[in-house]
């Protein structure tokens, strides 16, 4: 993939984020943001594909997987936030930097996340852009672990979900379904699948890795695991015995 690709694809990113920060100030809502994220990246892909001319199986392969996967997260994310109106994070945020968060949100929310989606999409790029048409066993073993990486973040979400419709879970914890194995196997679905977008990109260059690599940083470490374990024992009294008994992120059998 040439330094053009990478240059209009930043552009239509910043036009994207540009956009949403705008919509932001009029609906006084800064986590629309988090819809986006997959949204953000099925727009990289399909840019991608339309610039590069003839497909190869493993361009569409691609492009097939990652318009599901963001299509479901967006869906699901606004699904689960616009009743709610801005997430408390955001709202810390605003609050936080008061009248100054208008454009505060330009640079730390909206740029930021823009930046991150431009930088983590380059193997889906790479794979789509590649005209190679042999298919190797470490696109087989890529798909293989996408597949059951969106299942098992699907069916955690779809699990979640109902736990929270159910007026008798207010203040509990979930711990039934894939939640009684991993306390966050939603995360534990997303790097997985993310793993198998860098193992079909990965004939394009080792370095298509880095971007697995980096978001199984931020889901252990950043965003998302590390993140919500500050605060969720504040908010469900019974979190610290179920912490006890399940594993904090890879699947495991609960503890007596």
């Amino acid at each position: 993939m040439t330094l053009s690709f990478a240059l209009v694809n930043l552009g239509v990113v910043a036009a994207c984020m540009l956009a949403l920060w705008i919509l932001s100030l009029v609906l006084r809502n800064a986590s629309i943001a988090d819809p986006f994220w997959g949204t953000g990246f099925v727009i990289l892909a399909w840019v991608t594909f339309f610039r590069t001319g003839e497909a190869s199986p493993r361009a569409v392969a691609m492009l097939a997987m990652v318009t599901i996967w963001g299509v479901r997260l967006s869906l699901y994310l606004l699904a689960r936030n616009l009743p709610h109106g801005e997430d408390f994070r955001y709202a810390d945020m605003r609050r936080g930097h008061g009248a100054r968060f208008w454009w505060v949100s330009l640079f730390t929310v909206f740029s930021f996340q823009g930046i991150l989606m431009w930088m983590l999409a380059t193997p889906i790029e790479l794979a789509i852009a590649d005209k190679s048409a042999v298919w190797s066993i470490l696109d087989v073993l890529g798909a293989a672990m996408w597949l059951a990486g969106i299942s098992f973040e699907a069916i955690a979400d779809a699990q979640l979900a109902r736990f929270k419709r159910d007026p008798s879970s207010k203040g509990k914890v979930m711990d039934r379904g894939l939640w009684s194995w991993s306390r966050h196997p939603n995360y534990f679905g997303e790097t997985l699948l993310w793993w198998g977008y860098g193992l079909i990109a990965v004939s394009a260059g080792v370095w298509a890795l880095v971007a697995p690599l980096a978001m199984t940083v931020l889901l252990l470490r950043v965003s998302g695991v590390t993140l919500l374990e500050k605060t969720i024992g504040e908010r469900r009294p019974g979190y610290a015995e179920y912490a006890k008994r399940t594993s904090a992120f890879i699947p495991l059998p609960p503890k007596r």
